[in-house]
């Protein structure tokens, strides 16, 4: 074997052991994500620097829709202001907000190319005049809720492979994971709030029904017939109005007569 083809070989594997090592980071990272304090911001960060690293892009950036379904930037890979000016500018045009509408890829695209000039002018000649010849657009989809895309800008003309575009899909697919995951852990934590905030009203209303019940010598239900008067006819939520009378805050005579 030549020394040449030797070194090229060197060189093949290293570079393949590098593409696994930052793929199991990438992987590692969003499995932390289970974690209730997983900060998904810095996770996207890190997820579009990984992009560059693996794609050979020269930025990448995550946009996700708002609940008005207007694109925002959440993460890019760096923070020069022509860069975050091309994510910006496709709020109102651009393939990010085509796939986001679509749910379609859009890869490969030649920024100096018919498609691209005549579909999006603006976006097209702002990325050109900033360096950047080619674009990729690959959708944060999961069955059909679209959250958003990942979108990555080349400056050299290179053409991804299938392999490579499969790789970026999965890349947007972590991150579709991700934020989902984060999202499902947030309502999980309201939920149980709120179920928290139910246990604790009732405990006060029957706190308060069996103070009542005591004071007048009624039954319970009386007691809790007179309290939930008193709460409508002072707009009061009925665990505050219970509260109130657990804690003393009340005129308990001045609930009977009502």
């Amino acid at each position: 074997m030549s020394r040449e083809l030797s070194g090229e070989l060197t060189r093949e594997a290293s570079g393949a052991t590098s593409r696994d090592r930052l793929l199991a980071e990438a992987f590692v990272e969003v499995a932390n994500s289970l974690t209730e304090d997983f900060d998904v911001v810095a996770f996207l960060q890190s997820l579009a620097v990984r992009c560059v690293e693996l794609l050979g892009a020269s930025a990448a950036g995550v946009l996700l829709a708002d609940p008005e379904g207007e694109l925002r930037l959440i993460a890019a890979s760096g923070e020069h202001a022509w860069v975050l000016d091309l994510f910006a500018l496709q709020q109102e045009e651009g393939p990010c907000l085509d796939c986001f509408r679509s749910g379609t890829a859009y890869t490969n695209i030649a920024l100096g190319g018919l498609e691209a000039t005549t579909t999006w002018p603006q976006f097209a000649g702002r990325a050109r005049e900033t360096g950047y010849e080619m674009t990729q657009v690959l959708p944060l989809r999961r069955g059909e809720q679209v959250l958003g895309a990942l979108n990555l800008f080349q400056v050299q003309p290179r053409i991804l492979g299938p392999d490579e575009i499969a790789l970026a899909q999965a890349l947007a697919d972590v991150a579709t994971i991700a934020i989902l995951q984060r999202r499902s852990l947030e309502q999980s934590e309201a939920e149980r709030g709120q179920l928290q905030e139910a246990l604790t009203s009732r405990i006060a209303i029957e706190q308060a029904k069996g103070v009542l019940a005591e004071r007048w010598k009624c039954t319970v239900d009386e007691a809790f017939a007179a309290l939930r008067r008193h709460a409508r006819a002072n707009r009061l939520r009925l665990s505050e109005c219970a509260r109130q009378v657990v804690e003393g805050e009340l005129d308990t005579e001045g609930i009977r007569r009502v």
